[in-house]
């Protein structure tokens, strides 16, 4: 069964490594190497110099497309898939955006315009948001559930205008015959990769994604939560998992890697304050760990640390080459059908990973 494996593009600046938590490369980080200096001057090396330099190193490495995060202090990834689809070939991106921003209708003209463009290289991660002030930065206030229900009714709406002629009265959206110029119609409708972890975002997922998006869990609670996204749909997703990496030559020489993080991360008070039930799961697996990164490790190479080392999901594989990748064959025999990768730093490790754990993995096809 052929395997579609993302990695992680960087929007929001990229660390050095686990070992010093500060976005010096790309980003909007003062100093750091985008833009860089040479003789005192701006080199003109940008932030988006470096995002194409990872996309055209992941493309060549073997990887599908990339993911494309969308938060307050990233690029706006419509604009980043844009530009870096000039850098690439095959590459697919996918845009992560959040409904309540964006109308259906502009975001199916945008979509198709992209599609037009790209020879139809666009994947849509649909996120619902996580609430608290990084929803509220936004300038939106609905609850939890509601999210998901807007989220559901923008589907529908986006559906509809794609295939054309569509008229629509909703709770949140109300449209009169609408549909895509004629010259954009005919492009493929992105493949949705839906992530939420709440029962009402399962329920929205079995109605409309083509992938359903989980965080790395322990792999029974990862099941789990497949199996209830199955009941809540005649149609059941594809399943995917999004997988933090560190793979190196010796399992002792990726534990290093992650002490040295672990002594030199920054010791922060919890700062989340929205409603993510992603979250909330990913931390109620890890209550009993303390302050002893190996308590962490919740099954062989499965560690849930490295929230603590970067912005970002807590869990991921830690290990040989050998032992990554027969971890992410194991999540294939579990039902995943697709992965999106990361590591940090995004550059040197989607050649590393593309290099030495791809090549192992023997539940994937070419």
């Amino acid at each position: 069964m052929p395997v579609d494996i993302y990695w992680r593009i960087h929007m929001e600046g990229d660390q050095p490594s686990l070992r010093r938590r500060v976005n010096s490369r790309g980003g909007f980080t003062p100093g750091g190497t985008a833009p860089g200096t040479r003789d005192g001057r701006d080199d003109g090396y940008t932030h988006a110099d470096y995002m194409a330099e990872v996309a055209r190193a992941a493309e060549e490495s073997g990887f599908a497309g990339g993911l494309l995060p969308n938060f307050p202090h990233t690029d706006d990834p419509w604009a980043a898939a844009a530009s870096l689809a000039r850098e690439t070939t095959s590459y697919r991106f996918m845009v992560a955006f959040q409904p309540g921003f964006l109308h259906p209708v502009q975001a199916a003209r945008m979509t198709a315009t992209l599609q037009k463009a790209t020879g139809g290289r666009i994947v849509y991660n649909v996120i619902s948001g996580g609430g608290g002030p990084a929803q509220l930065w936004w300038g939106d206030k609905v609850e939890h559930d509601d999210r998901y229900a807007r989220t559901s009714e923008f589907l529908d709406v986006l559906k509809g205008v794609w295939a054309g002629g569509h008229t629509h009265h909703g709770r949140f959206y109300r449209v009169e015959n609408a549909g895509l110029p004629a010259e954009l119609t005919g492009q493929p409708f992105p493949e949705i990769f839906f992530s939420g972890s709440s029962p009402a975002a399962i329920d929205a997922a079995g109605r409309h994604a083509g992938y359903y998006l989980s965080w790395l869990e322990p792999f029974e609670s990862l099941a789990a939560k497949f199996d209830a996204v199955r009941a809540h749909s005649d149609t059941p997703p594809k399943f995917a998992v999004r997988v933090d990496i560190l793979a190196r030559e010796s399992e002792e020489e990726a534990w290093v890697e992650i002490e040295q993080g672990w002594r030199a991360r920054p010791v922060t008070g919890e700062d989340h304050q929205g409603d993510s039930e992603g979250v909330r799961r990913s931390r109620s697996f890890l209550a009993a760990a303390g302050d002893d990164h190996r308590r962490l490790e919740v099954a062989p190479n499965v560690w849930g640390g490295f929230g603590h080392l970067r912005d970002g999901p807590a869990f991921g594989l830690v290990g040989d080459y050998h032992q990554v990748a027969e971890r992410l064959d194991r999540l294939l025999d579990l039902g995943v059908d697709a992965f999106i990768l990361a590591g940090i730093p995004h550059l040197e490790e989607a050649r590393r990973v593309g290099r030495h754990v791809l090549p192992l993995l023997k539940g994937r096809t070419s």
